[in-house]
């Protein structure tokens, strides 16, 4: 008799993963355009890869592996040929007597397991894993390879140098002729970097030696043991080199950038120079526009995580045919980010867009971009200025940084653009005073004012890792929470795995501030009426304010107390 598999369908079902409604859908998907139940299921969202991998195991009688907090083999995967792991895409999980157990995604692909049988001349033993999870496992595995090994040929960093004619690539073996410890040192760093998704590399010197730090998610975290205090010198001169900065002068400080292509992608990175009295300090600010625009990719609103109510006033605001839209925060709170949300958001084709940016972060579909060239004496101002007579619609200024920006970016708020810009202040009203030092007529800013937002990002918890924790009332009560209203509320707290590096914390969530102006509050302002008060009006009129939207994240299980106190004040 011959044996007979269980459908998945009907698998998935009795996991209670699918309804059997669910069922007919995909059925139905697969005669109108072809493809593979799990696929097809997977791609409308009806199931997770889990769930898949955890059916398909069941249908073909096999183990499952769930390898959220697996640790790989390194000798293992050392003796695996890394051309074979990536055209089959399994991982070795364990030897089990003469056989070797691996996992793969795909248990029906028979051709795919003999193959491998074949190749790897040994009896093979299959699991079954979530592909996604068989993919994170591998490349954290190749991160800490690549770490441990000299930089593979793979992974060579080219130097890219700017000519006249364009980019000359040149490889770091044409600038030295040995491969010297300190470039590999370098090398590796910018590497590991990138890997654990960091914003800046700082190379600190102390009287301990020399500390390398990354800093990810906005927050700083050691990335090395402290090295000798003599490689200190060499590692400054190798960024120097790399950046064409003057490896002869130390007592000043230097800014410079270079670009590298790795993997057939080109990275920028910032360099600053700072001499301290134990020597220089480097700190390089990664600029991954490849990985940017992945990531802003379809960029809304959406994805910044503000809450639904701020999404609705925020969408209406930018909407308004003419004047100002004002973000506000310190450096990296995500305000151009929020910016270019916006701007897709309101981007069509009967409207000329246009931005003036220092630099130009990630490029806009259909907006004109231009960036800000110091050296050639492009400023904010006179690019400002031209920008005008370019007959735009819509414009937005990168930062406002002197009065002359700020008094054009008025003007042109009052003659009838729409105007978005950023500007550096702690909060809301903290900006009607940047504005007015700056010497602008307070009736004419005010008139032209729709919204000032004032953002922060709070880091999100790891969701694999974070844990439920209850606080006392006195707890609650220092941190300017009411205990009767957050009594017996289960709050999150980090703790820290693999997955995020440790920290507890894996990606940035954004909270908003939003002012917005009406003729109350442009009257008050005008009026110098004092901040206590405008605060108040700002309360009634619907402002939510920055330590309120911060605690709806905590209440939310998103981000922890710790979290938000290093980000907002705590109110009394």
């Amino acid at each position: 008799m011959k044996f007979q598999r269980k459908k998945l369908g009907d698998i998935l079902v009795d996991m209670g993963a699918l309804a059997p409604a669910q069922v007919k859908l995909i059925l139905e998907r697969i005669a109108a355009g072809g493809g593979r139940f799990g696929q097809v299921g997977l791609a409308e969202g009806l199931f997770s890869e889990d769930e898949l991998a955890q059916a398909l195991a069941a249908q073909f009688n096999l183990d499952y592996i769930d390898l959220k907090s697996f640790e790989p083999d390194a000798e293992l995967l050392q003796e695996m040929s890394s051309g074979l792991i990536e055209r089959y895409r399994f991982l070795p999980i364990r030897r089990d007597g003469r056989h070797l157990v691996i996992a793969m995604a795909d248990p029906s692909d028979v051709a795919a397991f003999d193959d491998l049988e074949l190749l790897l001349d040994t009896p093979l033993t299959l699991v079954v894993a979530a592909a996604g999870q068989i993919e994170r496992v591998l490349e954290r595995a190749e991160g800490s390879k690549q770490m441990l090994q000299e930089v593979s040929e793979d992974f060579k960093l080219h130097l890219v140098k700017e000519t006249d004619k364009g980019e000359e690539v040149l490889s770091i073996e044409k600038l030295t002729d040995d491969s010297s410890p300190i470039i590999r040192l370098i090398d590796s760093t910018l590497y590991d970097a990138l890997q654990k998704r960091a914003s800046d590399i700082h190379i600190e010197t102390g009287p301990d030696g020399v500390i390398i730090k990354y800093r990810v998610d906005g927050v700083l975290f050691r990335a090395t043991d402290p090295l000798d205090a003599r490689f200190q010198s060499p590692i400054i001169s190798r960024i120097k080199v790399m950046s064409e900065l003057d490896i002869s002068e130390r007592r000043i400080p230097q800014d410079g950038r270079f670009k590298v292509r790795m993997q057939g992608k080109s990275i920028d990175f910032r360099v600053s120079i700072m001499p301290s009295v134990f020597g220089e300090d480097a700190v390089i600010r990664i600029l991954d526009k490849e990985s940017i625009a992945r990531d802003l990719k379809g960029l809304t609103l959406d994805v910044l995580g503000f809450s639904e109510r701020e999404l609705a006033r925020m969408r209406r605001l930018i909407r308004e045919p003419y004047g100002m839209v004002l973000v506000t925060g310190p450096t990296g709170s995500g305000k151009t980010t929020t910016l270019y949300g916006a701007l897709n958001e309101i981007y069509n084709e009967q409207e000329k867009i246009i931005t003036i940016e220092d630099p130009v972060e990630y490029q806009l579909k259909g907006i004109l971009q231009i960036p800000v060239n110091e050296k050639k004496g492009l400023t904010f101002a006179r690019g400002l200025r031209s920008i005008l007579r370019h007959d735009p619609d819509k414009i937005m200024v990168g930062e406002i940084r002197d009065p002359e920006t700020a008094q054009i970016a008025v003007q042109s708020a009052l003659t009838g653009h729409l105007v978005f810009t950023t500007v550096h202040a702690n909060n809301v009203f903290d900006v009607l005073g940047r504005f007015l030092h700056m010497g602008i007529d307070p009736y004419n800013f005010v008139s032209c004012l729709n919204c000032v937002a004032a953002q922060r990002l709070v880091r999100k918890l790891c969701v694999h890792c974070r844990q439920p924790v209850h606080y006392d009332a006195e707890t609650l009560r220092q941190n300017g929470l009411a205990p009767e209203q957050y009594a017996g509320q289960t709050f999150y707290r980090a703790v820290g795995c693999r997955e995020c590096n440790g920290t507890g914390y894996h990606g940035r969530s954004a909270i908003v501030e939003l002012l917005d102006m009406n003729d109350d509050l442009r009257e008050m302002i005008a009026n110098k009426t004092p901040v206590s008060r405008l605060k108040e009006a700002a309360r009634q009129a619907g402002t939510v304010f920055l330590r309120q939207a911060a605690v709806e994240k905590l209440v939310e299980g998103a981000t922890s107390l710790d979290e938000i106190n290093r980000v907002t004040f705590i109110e009394g």
